[in-house]
């Protein structure tokens, strides 16, 4: 999980900078596209890392890989409050 983490990093890392660069240059070379490109980069500092961390977090849930220091929703709950909800569940 540490290495598919570290590459996903690195890959958005990568984008990122590839981004900042392209609007950078695009600003300095007075493009009629510098806007554009300014909004791209702002949008994808904002999706870029989130769509990472639920990439990461739904392969923790699909794996069930209980080494992590997250846990998964299910394993936060007691089990006594899944028993009564179940339950009550089954009397309705």
């Amino acid at each position: 999980m540490k290495q598919i983490k570290r590459i996903l990093a690195l890959l958005g890392i990568l984008l990122l900078a590839g981004v900042y660069i392209a609007t950078i240059i695009l600003a300095l070379t007075d493009d009629p596209n510098s806007m554009n490109a300014f909004r791209a980069s702002i949008y994808c500092t904002i999706i870029v890392p989130v769509l990472i961390w639920a990439y990461t977090f739904i392969y923790k849930l699909l794996k069930g890989n209980s080494n992590d220091s997250t846990a998964s929703f299910t394993e936060e709950l007691p089990s006594e409050h899944v028993d009564s909800d179940i339950e009550s569940d089954s009397k309705q």
